[in-house]
């Protein structure tokens, strides 16, 4: 293993974290999306299996010949922890292509979540997928929700299937009632075809408990936080379908990653030291808001001092305090019972941030500004796909007469809107894709004028404000080879599309 630890020690000494190989291919590092100089002539098939020596054993290289591709998790001498994706080329002769990415330096390797471009390592050992098509980098090692009361351990049959979704870098592991149980993968769904049609009651057996089956019965679906083996947690909801009982599993980091490691391509630091104001996060569901905003609210707290008031349905990250902050969670259903009393409460409660997991009804929208103008930094996150539609969508969940104000008091609290998505990484895995509104006089009085549609040309114009439109990123994850041509344009279509809704508002 010698020989490919010395090129890793090479990757490291350039501070990049990941390494691309191929057949025939001159080989390439990347900081995040960011080449780094690499001058290596091609390799060939055998000069690839020399240099991986005992990691592609003869019973890998089988699997990589049955499925497609493996996933192995490589120490490196020295140089810690290193995720290894082998993926056979189509075509019938030996040509194979990997990708070598860092795991974190302090943990297992993240997720996208996050948001973000490279995942952490699951806690399982990961395992040679049963599904064909290729694996990207392993999704974080499995966190969850914390609820109450305590709802136990796996048994030894939810643990082996928490296990291989984990070896497979899957994000979420769905289960119902008479079906094989399917993993998301990198975004798809992919059934583990060769598992038991399952029973979700004896899966989960005493997470169950009386309080749970008494919600389950009145037709409400319920949240388990539970522990899996290795350190990693995960977020059970399970809930009543036509026909039976289904849970969802979501895989989260048990603690929040520095922001140097989501791989945003532009500084976003300087939002965790911000006094007063508004920061969102917004983008679909998966695309790793909270990993953003868990971030910011660690960054806040390991440099400043300060008390975080944080309203979350369910916790998802464990915040630990810094030198000279306070750290106060509360989970809505558990200790308070909707966002909007929460943050009613929040305000008397010596708050300097307020993070909100997700601000969903006009009291909680209305409560977060009126934080925001009052003194404090609120970190939230909200479901929309582009910075004007997040704009659009604040100032419509309210009733009309009311949005004229919402519009004054948004364009004078807001201080950063990130859109994020997480887009087909080529190689496998996925890529961060963002735009970055920031805020400007420019942006102020597009918000209160109610012209959203100029927000994107407001963007064009303010790289130097630290504003980057999803277009730039686009074309620089493009020139970097991170992302392909059509994926890009296929992103950028979708755009188009958002901005003439938003222009012919």
């Amino acid at each position: 293993m010698a020989q490919l630890d010395s090129l890793l020690r090479i990757v490291d000494a350039q501070g990049a974290d990941e390494l691309r190989l191929g057949s025939d291919k001159n080989p390439s590092m990347f900081a995040g999306a960011t080449p780094k100089k690499l001058t290596i002539p091609p390799t060939s098939t055998a000069t690839l299996l020399e240099l991986f020596g005992e990691i592609l054993d003869v019973s890998r290289r089988g699997t990589l010949e049955k499925l497609g591709r493996v996933e192995i998790v490589h120490q490196a001498e020295k140089i810690g922890s290193w995720t290894v994706i082998v993926t056979k080329r189509p075509g019938g002769d030996e040509a194979f292509d990997a990708v070598v990415r860092r795991a974190s330096r302090t943990a297992a390797p993240p997720a996208a979540a996050s948001p973000a471009a490279a995942p952490p390592t699951p806690s399982a050992a990961p395992i040679a997928s049963s599904v064909p098509g290729p694996i990207a980098a392993p999704v974080p090692a499995p966190a969850a929700a914390i609820t109450s009361p305590p709802q136990g351990a796996p048994g030894p049959a939810l643990s082996r299937l928490l296990g291989q979704a984990a070896g497979l870098g899957a994000s979420d592991l769905h289960v119902a009632d008479g079906e094989p149980p399917t993993v998301r993968v990198d975004g798809t769904l992919r059934s583990l075809l060769d598992a038991l049609p399952l029973r979700v009651e004896e899966l989960l057996g005493d997470l169950l408990n009386d309080s749970t089956r008494a919600r389950l019965a009145a037709g409400a679906s319920c949240d388990i936080g539970l522990d899996v083996a290795g350190g990693g947690r995960a977020r059970v909801n399970v809930f009543r379908t036509a026909s039976g009982l289904a849970a969802a599993l979501r895989f989260l980091p048990r603690a929040p990653r520095a922001l140097s490691e989501l791989g945003f391509p532009v500084p976003l630091d300087d939002l965790a030291m911000l006094p007063n104001g508004l920061v969102l996060a917004t983008g679909v569901t998966g695309a790793g808001k909270s990993t953003t905003l868990a971030a910011l609210a660690s960054a806040a707290l390991r440099r400043r001092s300060i008390v975080l008031v944080s309203l979350e349905d369910p916790i998802e990250y464990v915040f630990e305090p810094g030198p000279s902050s306070l750290v106060r969670q509360r989970q809505i259903g558990r200790d308070v019972g909707d966002f909007h009393t929460g943050l009613r409460d929040a305000l008397r409660e010596d708050p300097d941030v307020i993070l909100v997991g997700e601000m969903r009804d006009p009291e909680s929208i209305s409560l977060a500004l009126t934080a925001a103008e009052t003194g404090h930094l609120v970190l939230a996150t909200l479901h929309a796909r582009s910075a004007a539609t997040a704009v659009d969508r604040i100032v419509d969940a309210m009733p009309p007469a009311r949005q004229t104000q919402i519009r004054i008091q948004l364009a004078d609290a807001v201080r950063a809107v990130i859109a994020q998505r997480l887009l087909p990484r080529e190689g496998g895995g996925r890529a961060l894709a963002v735009e970055v509104l920031r805020s400007s006089p420019a942006v102020a009085s597009a918000i209160r004028e109610g012209k959203t549609g100029t927000l994107r040309s407001a963007m064009q114009a303010g790289r130097g404000a630290g504003m980057l439109p999803l277009e730039r990123c686009l074309a620089d994850l493009v020139r970097a080879r991170t992302i392909s041509a059509e994926t890009a344009r296929q992103a950028a279509n979708d755009l188009d599309a958002l901005a003439q809704y938003s222009g012919e508002r």
